[in-house]
């Protein structure tokens, strides 16, 4: 696909101008970051897996009825996806005590928790990404009462979908992260899932070992961050058993 203008660029993710009015082609880059991209590297291939996980996760919840922005993926680091209006909050779902809950409120990191709790983060790099109130959300005018109940209803059902994946490959979620964008359809307005669902946004353990499989590997120095998202493609049979990380960069686009 011939390169179009760049829109945007994160940390994770550049946005690109898409073919047709209303799209946007989105790449997943190699970088890795944490702590508020204080701890930075390039991990050979993870852009391609993310690429794929994510195709996996957003087709599924097409297929079940929960809207996202994901149309097709281009090639092994590009997907189309549909132009949104991100609402600038992060949506956490807990099943799990572990990260910063653990830290905020004492609990020892995996500790069931008795039913998953929904947290809403204020997107700002600058100011840490704050954990925000629905107070807080319609004060400010980032979403109003009726946004904030589709946003929980969304997440309940992105939550019901993944755990339920995870489980049947031996995986547990402890917890995910979520983005939702407003979607135009005429004049009327819907709320869609955006961005991502990777390891990248997802705490991951197995569930006989307690193996971390996500980010976390980089986070705390646990070992190969490309192996541990290696393994959650091959369960979920996104990758052929017999493809390595080593291999994997010379699928590349």
């Amino acid at each position: 696909m011939a390169r179009r203008n760049k829109l945007y660029e994160g940390k994770a993710k550049i946005l690109y101008e898409g073919p047709e009015p209303g799209t946007l082609v989105q790449y997943f880059k190699d970088d890795a970051t944490a702590f508020n991209a204080e701890k930075k590297d390039v991990i050979d291939g993870k852009g391609v897996l993310n690429n794929r996980l994510s195709e996996y996760f957003m087709s599924g919840l097409n297929n079940i009825g929960v809207p996202t922005h994901f149309i097709k993926r281009l090639n092994m680091r590009e997907q189309l996806i549909r132009q949104v209006e991100i609402i600038p909050l992060e949506v956490v779902v807990r099943n799990v005590a572990a990260g910063s809950m653990s830290k905020r409120l004492g609990i020892e990191e995996g500790t069931p928790l008795p039913r998953p709790i929904i947290e809403f983060y204020y997107k700002d790099d600058k100011l840490g990404d704050p954990l925000v109130t629905e107070e807080h959300i319609v004060a400010f005018g980032w979403a109003n009462q009726q946004d904030l109940d589709d946003m929980v209803a969304l997440a309940v059902r992105v939550n019901d979908f993944l755990s339920g994946v995870m489980l049947a490959v031996g995986i547990r979620l402890i917890d995910f992260k979520i983005e939702i964008g407003r979607a135009w359809e005429g004049d009327f307005q819907r709320l869609i899932v955006a961005d991502e669902i990777s390891p990248d946004s997802c705490r991951l353990w197995d569930i006989e070992s307690g193996q971390k499989l996500d980010k976390d590997v980089f986070r705390r120095d646990l070992g190969s961050l490309a192996d541990a998202y290696t393994e959650v493609a091959r369960r979920l049979g996104v990758l052929p058993s017999n493809v390595t990380h080593a291999t994997k960069p010379h699928l590349i686009n």
